[in-house]
């Protein structure tokens, strides 16, 4: 007798008695691990376990041809603007950036390739990001460098000190964004997981070609007396001696911003929020027809085949709809009726030829089901996430700067940022034409703004640390007014940048990531605000309330 689990054999006992009542006895040279184990192999093939699937998805052939295609469409588009405005801004130091963001680009391409990536939509979208975000480091170095130039030193000083000096600020920003692409890592799945690991990659990459590359072509570039310069006479004077009343004017941006957090708070109770599947359970599927269809006349004729009312809205294209309903989620055997049901339904939409399986090869381009178990988990993961990544921000803030105060204005005005993602999804989703659903894609684009905004903040606060060193007897309000002015050059290029590659992402990423891109312009615009106007004036409030207090004892 063989004894066999999984296809292994464990033992093969010989038979030298009848068995008797379905019961026998082993007997040999066994180590009590030996009996254990074989004892465990028994019990495990005694086991039935069934199988059903409570989460999937297909895409077909075209959509996803066409999602890559859109992807590297916007990659090309995205590269080439960023490398023309640093040109642009930064004369030639914008080539000795262009240089090591290429090399970026390579080093990014060639991780995933090592490891074993599969090329995907949101993949493509974390790379096209990161190409915003790396210009960052090199946006930091330049400016300093430019202070450096205007202090009056020579240029191979000017370099020098200009990287060392902006060290600290660049490794901050970016290791909060790594924080951040770690926990998406952690909570995420599928599309948001491969989103965060080309976000990873892309980080540590830009750090290394910003810190090594440049400075490496800076240096052969000195060293044979070459003349670098940048800026131009239109920019390299832009930006300095700027004298806004950031922390003067506070209340007035207190009041703008409490408005405008009421008037999310509100949205949300009233209208609400579009939730798709990921969060609620159920059946959706793109389907495109040869004509221009109306989603009412096929919500109405899905109702007749279908035990609830989907939900049809236009997707992309007249002729492409997405059609979501909960028919029979919960039930194991149901997935096969869904789709029979489905063609039934959209059959009068039909060329009268087009047989089932023509259905599903040509017209069906992605069907997706998530199960209420599955919609449950995600919630409570992408909610984990949140917090934990609030909580990270605000750790690592008291970490870094010493001063509760300072995690307390970041975190205000990341809490603000995510606020007004919110508010507008819920003001123009039914207005603007495209998918604005509240699902993995979404969380991501949070947590991303989150840590976007969040290297805004720390390159601010560690300005007004190095500020508050140098001017000891200058009064505080001035000392951090002037501080957040040293840094609106580069809070600007930064923004500009990565404003203008998310716009490529959006403008011609296709329909899949829209609103994902959505989300991430509103909260880069909220981050870049919020880092200048809410968490600087709220660390100036608490800091000055603290040192009062001091002065009263």
């Amino acid at each position: 007798i063989a004894i066999v689990l999984d296809h292994q054999v464990y033992s093969y006992p010989n038979v030298n008695d009848e068995i008797k009542g379905g019961n026998s006895m082993i007997s040999g040279n066994f180590t009590i691990d030996e009996a254990t184990d074989l004892a465990n192999v028994l019990k495990s093939g005694k086991m039935v376990v069934s199988v059903s699937v409570i989460s999937s998805e297909v895409v077909g052939p075209s959509l996803g041809q066409k999602a890559i295609n859109s992807g590297l469409i916007s990659f090309l588009i995205a590269f080439l603007i960023v490398l023309m405005y640093m040109i642009f801004y930064y004369n030639r130091a914008g080539l000795v950036a262009n240089i090591a963001l290429i090399a970026n680009v390579f080093f990014i391409f060639g991780v995933l390739a090592s490891i074993g990536a599969v090329l995907t939509l949101p993949g493509i979208a974390g790379i096209v990001l990161t190409l915003g975000m790396a210009i960052d480091a090199n946006v930091i170095i330049y400016e300093r460098i430019r202070e450096e130039i205007r202090a009056g030193k020579q240029i191979k000083s000017a370099v020098t000190d200009g990287y060392k000096n902006s060290l600290s600020a660049i490794l901050d920003g970016n290791i909060t964004t790594l924080i951040i692409g770690v926990v998406l890592v952690i909570f995420g799945v599928g599309p948001v997981k491969g989103f965060a690991t080309t976000l990873i990659i892309g980080i540590l990459s830009s750090l290394f070609s910003a810190l090594f590359i440049s400075r490496m072509v800076f240096s052969l570039l000195l060293n044979k007396d070459k003349k670098v310069n940048f800026g131009n006479k239109l920019t390299e004077n832009l930006f300095t001696n700027m004298s806004i009343g950031f922390i003067k004017n506070r209340k007035i941006f207190y009041i703008i911003s409490g408005s405008m957090m009421l008037i999310s708070v509100i949205l949300l109770f009233t209208k609400g929020l579009n939730q798709g599947v990921d969060f609620t359970g159920g059946r959706d599927y793109i389907v495109k027809f040869e004509s221009a269809v109306e989603p009412g006349e096929i919500s109405q004729a899905l109702s007749k085949v279908y035990d609830d009312s989907p939900i049809v809205k236009t997707y992309g294209s007249k002729n492409q709809v997405k059609i979501t309903t909960k028919f029979k989620i919960k039930e194991k055997d149901a997935d096969q009726l869904a789709d029979s049901l489905l063609y039934v339904g959209l059959k009068p939409f039909l060329q009268d030829d087009v047989s089932y399986e023509q259905f599903n090869t040509n017209y069906k381009e992605r069907s997706q089901k998530v199960g209420p178990s599955v919609a449950s988990d995600i919630v409570r993961k992408s909610v984990i996430a949140i917090v934990i990544g609030l909580l990270l921000m605000f750790i690592y803030i008291l970490f870094r700067f010493t001063k509760w105060q300072y995690s307390m204005g970041a975190t205000v005005a990341l809490m603000h940022d995510a606020l007004m993602i919110l508010g507008a999804f819920s003001l123009f989703n039914s207005i603007l034409p495209f998918n604005m659903e509240i699902d993995q894609a979404f969380i991501a684009a949070i947590l991303t703004v989150i840590g976007y905004s969040i290297n805004d903040t720390v390159i601010i606060f560690d300005r007004i640390r190095e500020y508050l060193r140098l001017y000891k007897k200058r009064p505080l309000d001035q000392t951090m007014n002037d501080a957040i002015n040293s840094t609106i050059g580069r809070t600007i290029n930064t923004s500009m940048t990565t404003i203008l590659v998310i716009l490529a992402i959006f403008i011609f990423g296709g329909e899949v990531i829209r609103g994902f891109t959505f989300a991430l312009l509103i909260g880069v615009a909220m981050g870049t605000y919020s880092s200048v106007c809410i968490a600087s004036p709220i660390a100036y409030d608490l800091t000055k309330r603290r040192l009062d207090k001091e002065k009263q004892n």
